[in-house]
C-alpha cells in the first residue's frame, strides 16, 4: 500500500487498528495477575523480592512490559536487571496466587506474601493463605504445578 492510499483510507485504517487493538487487549491478562491498569504483582518490585527479601513498592517512572503485565520497580537498576532476564524474576502462574494453583484457581495477590523456592517467584493472596501454602511447599507447587498447564490461558472468571 502506497503512503497516499494509506492517507486515502483513514477511517478504514483506524478501523483496522482498533480492531487489532481491541482483541489483544480482550486476550491479554488472561495468563497474568493484572490490575485494570494491567500492572501485575499488585506494583510491586520484581527484583525486590529477590534482592531485598521484601516486598517493595515498584513506582510508575520505571517499567517493564514482560507476558503482556506492566511490572514496576523502585528503581531504573531493578527494572534494567529485569530486562535482561525476566523470566528469572518473573512470578510462577502468571503472579496468580501459588495456593490458589493448586486447586486450579486464579486469586488475586496482595504483593506481601511470597516465598523464593529454587529461585523461583511465588506469591500468594495474603499472608494468611501464605501460611497454609507454607505448611507443605514442596507438595503445593507440584500440585499447582499440575494445575497450571491446564488453566493458564482460562479467564479467572471462569475457573
Amino acid at each position: 500500500m502506497s503512503f497516499s492510499t494509506f492517507f486515502k483510507t483513514p477511517f478504514k485504517n483506524l478501523i483496522a487498528i482498533l480492531a487489532l487493538s481491541v482483541s489483544a487487549f480482550a486476550s491479554a491478562g488472561s495468563d497474568t495477575d493484572t490490575d485494570a491498569n494491567g500492572v501485575i504483582l499488585a506494583g510491586h518490585d520484581a527484583v525486590a523480592y529477590f534482592t531485598d527479601n521484601k516486598p517493595v513498592e515498584g513506582s510508575a517512572k520505571f517499567t517493564a512490559v514482560h507476558n503482556d503485565a506492566i511490572y514496576r520497580f523502585s528503581s531504573a537498576k531493578n527494572r534494567d536487571t529485569f530486562k535482561a532476564n525476566p523470566s528469572k524474576y518473573a512470578p510462577q502462574y502468571g503472579g496468580f496466587c501459588a495456593y490458589g494453583m493448586t486447586f486450579g484457581k486464579k486469586f488475586e495477590i496482595d504483593g506481601k506474601a511470597f516465598e523464593i523456592v529454587d529461585g523461583k517467584l511465588f506469591v500468594n493472596k495474603n499472608l494468611s493463605v501464605y501460611k497454609a501454602w507454607k505448611k507443605d511447599v514442596p507438595k503445593h507447587i507440584s500440585q499447582a504445578n499440575q494445575q497450571w498447564p491446564t488453566v493458564e490461558k482460562v479467564p479467572a472468571n471462569k475457573l
